[in-house]
């Protein structure tokens, strides 16, 4: 069994390691694809079944850089340092016959309000997925997950409550100051991250609507193989299909009391229709 090692130890190594990447950047891979969110809508579990394909290799130490959202001021090389050497990429095309690619998965870009901008400038032939679950279980899972991590400390009927005040100004701010970081919209913002036609339509407008492949979550779980198969060909990779598609990173909690599920399911009608236009089908929770 492998021994974990300390978190100090952990630390160093990252950082050694990204160091020698930036001094490499011009000699590793440019990311093909990016997943890039929504959060907790089952991103984790696609990265990790993504990269088990013989023809897709993974980001470097994390699956999740956070350049285009939190850390865009460390700049391009320091990105390209997070990926595969091309020479690694040689012996995978060897071995397999084909150029394999890479990418990763940041669930915050959809929600931030620069990265769309800042993908498509740098990066104008990547392609880019988006996973969407039904908002008010989405919402309830963030909340949940924030919880854990240390960034909530109020039971979600309140957070939710406090969220028009967390949220106040943070946008304005983050567009005004690009190195600005917002905790609160990064960890508390449980319901505005479910209304997804905005966000797309912001990404579509930015990158071209042909270069984002939309899958739901709630598809995926029920019956995984179309929605890979479609993926893989959208990316342009060979088909393939995983022995079993597991779920990851999910978090025990409680079940919502229903007045609190109704009265979020209202809130969200008007943006799931929005939603289903652009989709030009409609949402697995609302059929």
């Amino acid at each position: 069994m492998a021994t974990r090692l300390p978190l100090g130890t952990q630390r160093l190594v990252r950082t050694v390691s990204r160091s020698g990447g930036r001094m490499t950047a011009g000699l590793r891979m440019t990311p093909a694809f990016l997943i890039v969110g929504a959060q907790r809508c089952g991103t984790t579990s696609m990265y990790k079944t993504l990269t088990a394909h013989p023809g897709i290799m993974p980001a470097v130490l994390h699956k999740g850089v956070h350049y285009f959202d939190t850390s865009y001021d460390k700049g391009a090389a320091w990105y390209r340092g997070h990926f595969p050497l091309q020479i690694s990429a040689r012996r995978v095309a060897q071995s397999t016959g084909t150029s394999p690619i890479t990418g990763e998965s940041s669930p915050y870009y959809l929600f931030h309000p620069l990265a769309a901008e800042r993908i498509a400038h740098e990066l104008p032939g990547v392609r880019l997925v988006v996973l969407l679950r039904d908002p008010v279980e989405r919402a309830a899972s963030a909340h949940a997950h924030e919880l854990a991590r240390g960034f909530e400390t109020e039971p979600f009927e309140r957070a939710i409550e406090l969220e028009a005040d967390r949220l106040a100004g943070e946008e304005d701010r983050l567009r005004a100051d690009p190195t600005y970081r917002s905790l609160a919209h990064q960890h508390n913002a449980y319901v505005a991250r479910g209304r997804y036609a905005g966000q797309l339509e912001r990404l579509s407008g930015l990158v071209g609507r042909d270069r984002i492949h939309v899958v739901d979550s709630g598809d995926l779980f029920t019956d995984a193989v179309p929605v890979l198969e479609s993926l893989f060909a959208f990316l342009g990779v060979v088909p393939w299909l995983p022995p079993t598609f597991a779920r990851h990173n999910a978090r025990q909690r409680s079940s919502l009391p229903e007045e609190l599920r109704n009265r979020l399911r209202a809130g969200y009608q008007a943006d799931d229709e929005r939603l289903a236009q652009w989709l030009g089908r409609t949402p697995s929770w609302r059929r």
